[in-house]
């Protein structure tokens, strides 16, 4: 049987059940089209009604009022509706409202060209509005479609083609050269390259064989692959994403609220200085009441805060949408603000700055212990431990051929070690700070203080007479912490290390990485305690980490980077940016992409408030044309929104080697 792929199929039966369309039926084809462009169809028609008005309007004067009001119809209809929604529902003004209010004023005293020009270009500038903020959008669709929308489950040589809302963990399905992967899982047969753009970001297909993991949403390659799915439905990663980026694009950042309630205050302002317009100037300086009313009506349009309302969220989302293409995943504009002003980035050591795999490295047992009976024992007591140096020291034991039992009355001392029964007696193993005090040997203290200097992380095994054995391992800096933390240093980054691990092997690492700010042998409440206190100290602080016991941390600082491929659940769903390839490379490219944004942002605003400016002075010191005045107000506003559109391509800069 053979398999129906999610990406080309547009309909399949599973059992009785009938799995809906993915490509879209007609009519839903052409009412998506219409939401999209039908405000711009609805513009056009209104400026070919205008055109065809102002042709007839020494022939008919009559006839050129209707067709007028028709395009006023047409064209406003869609503002109108969004005013009158806010009016009503919100008590409310907004600036569809204020612009409705001034070419309704126009037409009331006979300037029904003007009036027509400016829903025209009203209507025409927020089509395009729609438009460029649809671009910054488009990124979460793309990420929908390649959402696939059934499995093959394999099972006793029989395909069955199921939903994958069906999928179970433990199911075993298979996936045909050019097909999507359809849930998160671990091949066990077969070999293929899996392009995972759109979770890594990676260009290039990464080879897949038995062992691999691989994630929903990916596309394999030339190779047929036999997958047992560890994560199904909504708890993949890809599932995930689609949800953060669907989150970080409707929050809004602290500038945009800002914004948005200083839109309110300046909309009944500009109303009621219109008004005081419309009164004072006949009374006070003698103008006539048409003129005064007119130029009332240019003062409504040129003042209204269009632009300067659409200075900041263009740009937000798209550095938002931009970076979720390149495997960096905010959570927010807001969290993209707070890290522009990033001051201190403090990186958890395990996992993070380092590979998190540790090795073993030293074996060394005491008191008449040998040291198959001390691994024997060490190995035992960690294999019900998820730590990755209790992962190192069972891996250890297993490639030398030693028997593991079975330990009982298990009990984690979190940031110290473990304690538990074995063969009827109670042991530990942790931390060297973990012995206690009466046990601390002139012989042990060397040997723990030589394997520190030494830049290893020492772990010793001990029962209620003392120290059995000393177990040293090592982690490998990972190839890419130097170029990340020098990238930062070079943007004026401070670059602090916390980590539980003993004083001497976080010195090591952080002079190996180029950390000048060491803090060890923390708990995870201390870790917070830290946080906290750079945050005092410098304001704005980053912490970027990996695990469980990171999560409290990343809440704390300012801005929480996650490790996504390695991170625990806890720590991404804590996080407010994660970096879904592991590479500590990009904080520095997500710094950059942030200063960007608030300076494009910042140019956005002098330019709007310029033009507001400029467009008011002109009006009362030598008055302007109802149209001009519209084109000055609604081009500034298609301008900053375009000028926000520049990030969705902005070349990266810090690094030769990626793109943002």
């Amino acid at each position: 049987m053979a398999m129906i792929s999610a990406m080309q199929t547009t309909e399949a039966k599973v059992g009785d059940k009938e799995i809906p369309e993915t490509g879209g039926s007609l009519p839903g084809k052409l009412k998506d089209t219409f939401s999209r462009y039908g405000e711009g169809i609805a513009a056009l028609m209104s400026g070919i009604i205008i055109a065809a008005a102002w042709s007839i309007n020494d022939i008919s004067y009559t006839w050129s009022v209707i067709l007028y009001s028709c395009a006023f119809l047409i064209g406003g209809f869609a503002k109108a509706k969004e005013g009158l929604q806010t009016l009503i529902y919100e008590r409310d003004l907004d600036v569809n409202l204020l612009m409705l209010v001034a070419a309704i004023g126009a037409a009331s005293i006979g300037y029904w060209t003007e009036g027509a020009v400016l829903i025209f270009i009203f209507s025409l500038s927020g089509a395009l509005e729609t438009y460029t903020m649809d671009r910054s959008r488009r990124d979460i669709s793309a990420l929908m479609e390649m959402k696939p929308e059934t499995a093959v489950v394999y099972q006793d040589g029989i395909e069955t083609v199921v939903s994958i809302n069906e999928l179970k963990v433990g199911d075993r399905v298979i996936v045909k050269p050019g097909e999507s992967i359809p849930a998160d899982g671990v091949v066990v047969e077969g070999y293929s390259a899996v392009n995972q753009a759109s979770i890594t970001g990676e260009s290039i297909p990464v080879d897949k064989d038995a062992g691999s993991e691989v994630f929903a949403g990916t596309l394999n390659g030339q190779g047929a692959l036999f997958i047992e799915v560890s994560r199904p439905g909504e708890s993949t990663l890809f599932a995930k994403i689609i949800r953060l980026v669907q989150e970080a694009q409707s929050e809004k950042p602290v500038s945009q609220l800002f914004m948005e309630r200083f839109e309110r205050i300046y909309a009944r302002a500009i109303i009621f200085i219109s008004m005081l317009l419309i009164v004072l100037p006949p009374v006070v300086m003698g103008w006539s009441w048409e003129e005064t009313f007119y130029k009332a009506m240019v003062f409504l349009v040129v003042a209204s805060p269009c632009a300067l309302v659409a200075s900041i969220m263009p740009a937000m989302l798209s550095a938002i949408s931009s970076s979720a293409r390149k495997g960096l995943l905010f959570k927010g504009g807001a969290h993209l603000e707070n890290l522009a002003r990033t001051k201190v980035i403090a990186f958890d050591k395990t996992g993070t700055l380092t590979t998190g795999q540790p090795a073993v490295t030293d074996s060394i047992p005491l008191q008449g212990y040998s040291e198959h009976e001390m691994l024997q024992i060490a190995a035992s007591l960690e294999s019900l431990s998820e730590h990755p140096l209790a992962q190192a020291i069972v891996d250890k034991a297993k490639e030398l051929g030693v028997r593991l039992d079975r330990p009982k009355e298990f009990t984690a001392r979190t940031g110290w070690g473990l304690e538990a029964q074995l063969a009827g007696e109670t042991w530990k193993i942790g931390k060297p700070s973990f012995l206690e005090a009466c046990h601390h040997t002139d012989e042990l203290t060397q040997i723990i203080h030589r394997l520190e200097e030494e830049g290893k992380t020492v772990t010793v095994l001990h029962h209620s007479k003392g120290a059995v054995g000393i177990i040293a391992l090592r982690d490998s800096i990972r190839a890419d912490a130097k170029q990340a933390i020098a990238s930062l240093k070079k943007q004026g980054v401070l670059v602090a290390m916390l980590t539980g691990d003993q004083r001497k092997t976080a010195e090591t690492i952080a002079r190996e990485a180029g950390i000048d700010m060491v803090y060890a042998e923390l708990l995870p409440e201390d870790k917070v305690n830290i946080v906290k206190e750079l945050k005092g100290k410098y304001g704005h602080v980053a912490m970027v980490g990996d695990g469980v016991n990171d999560a409290p941390a990343l809440a704390t600082a300012t801005v929480g980077i996650a490790m996504g491929a390695a991170g625990s659940d806890a720590a991404l769903e804590t996080a407010n940016l994660v970096l879904l390839k592991d590479d500590i490379g990009r904080i520095a490219d997500a710094i950059a992409l942030g200063k960007r944004t608030a300076k494009i942002v910042k140019q956005n605003i002098i330019f709007a408030i310029s033009v507001i400016t400029l467009l008011i002075a002109a009006n009362f010191i030598e008055g302007i044309a109802l149209p001009l005045g519209v084109i000055g107000h609604e081009g500034s506003t298609i301008l900053v929104i375009l000028n926000g559109l520049r990030l969705l391509r902005q070349p990266n800069k810090t690094r030769t080697n990626t793109a943002i």
